[in-house]
């Protein structure tokens, strides 16, 4: 299990570490053709800062290597803003006095007929963490609804047990993303005060319940302004590189969601500017040259056009962050604010200029056996 290696490590060493790094550390990072946690290490600290120039270049070139010039394509599907969990960050929690949705299967073959008319055919869907009103049973009716209607089914929503995943997994799901939103266990505790989101070690098991059952893909990644962004990012990679070992044949993608205002809002820890956002995402493609790397629209539109020349190979487009809000109800409460409104269309053409082919369809059932 992934815990015994993060108890290993204590977190103000981790950082002391990161920000004790020289150039000199990130002169051999940079040349180093196989790049080792160390070196990753010295491409997150500040002094990695003047030579993000040259990062940004072999990123571009070891994406280019690896993926060539397409980009994923996918969009969110909200299903339900119920949850059982008080989040200080997040504009589903429980505190919060909002209405609650939750989509019928009617609703959802609504959702799918907007979605599919963008022309997507890769969906994530999301929802609160309530394991009542969307448990097990319910993501498998939610599954069967789908299949015949997308090629390629994402899940983001509450961890669940190895079995669970067994049984999703028979039902066509591809992917799960579960994001630890802190490796800072006391800052995790600070921000998740009730509901059973607040037990950091099963949330932190929960790739490894993943890999188990024989998830096809899994998401990692943390929630930008809770903590140091710096030293989270060296556990998502130190993470990343057990799940690698341990389950090799499961694909792996790393997201970068930063804190975004909401009905209540949180004001961040941390504010993350683009340009380290950019030495990021690059000192992940220097580390490795297989994970995916995803961008969503909480960015907005000039950093996400620029951006995708470094190293980022999956992004969202026309999203909504509400249960139903694309047809069935437009006005219910968002998860948090986007920043990048633009039409699936005009994204595609973006892309098109820029010598990228949108890639609307990246998997088939078949390749499974399903």
């Amino acid at each position: 299990m992934f815990k015994s290696i993060f108890d290993q490590y204590e977190w103000n060493e981790v950082k002391a570490g990161i920000y004790a790094k020289t150039s000199r550390d990130v002169e051999q990072a940079l040349h180093h053709q196989r790049r080792s946690l160390d070196d990753f290490a010295a491409l997150i600290s500040p002094a990695a800062a003047p030579y993000l120039a040259q990062m940004a270049a072999i990123s571009n070139t070891l994406t280019r290597q690896r993926f060539g010039n397409t980009m994923q394509l996918y969009i969110p599907m909200y299903l339900s803003n119920e949850c059982q969990n008080i989040c200080t960050y997040c504009g589903f929690s429980l505190d919060n006095k909002i209405k609650r949705k939750t989509l019928s299967p009617a609703e959802i073959l609504m959702e799918t007929a907007a979605i599919k008319e963008m022309g997507f055919d890769h969906v994530l869907l999301v929802t609160g963490e309530a394991h009542q009103q969307v448990g097990t049973d319910y993501f498998k009716k939610v599954l069967q609804l789908l299949r015949p209607h997308f090629s390629n089914i994402s899940m983001e929503v509450q961890p669940m047990d190895e079995e669970d995943y067994r049984e999703l997994t028979a039902e066509g799901l591809h992917a799960v993303l579960v994001y630890q939103e802190t490796y800072h266990q006391d800052d995790y505790k600070k921000h998740h005060p009730k509901g059973r989101k607040s037990n950091f070690e099963y949330r932190l098991e929960t790739p490894d319940r993943l890999g188990r059952a024989g998830i096809h893909k899994m998401g990692l990644g943390v929630l930008i302004g809770l903590e140091d962004w710096r030293t989270d990012s060296f556990f998502t990679a130190l993470h990343l590189g057990y799940l690698e070992k341990t389950y090799w044949q499961t694909k792996y993608s790393i997201s970068f969601p930063r804190l975004r205002p909401f009905s209540g809002g949180l004001t961040p820890k941390v504010v993350m500017t683009d340009r380290e956002l950019v030495q990021l995402i690059c000192a992940y493609r220097l580390l490795n040259q297989e994970v995916e790397l995803s961008i969503s629209t909480r960015e907005e539109e000039t950093f996400r056009d620029h951006i995708i020349h470094l190293g980022i190979t999956a992004m969202s487009a026309a999203s909504k962050t509400n249960p139903g809000g694309y047809v069935v109800d437009a006005q219910s409460l968002e998860q948090f604010e986007i920043s990048d409104e633009r039409s699936a269309a005009v994204i595609a053409e973006m892309l098109k200029g820029k010598g990228y082919e949108p890639v609307w369809k990246d998997w088939d059932p078949a390749f499974s056996g399903q």
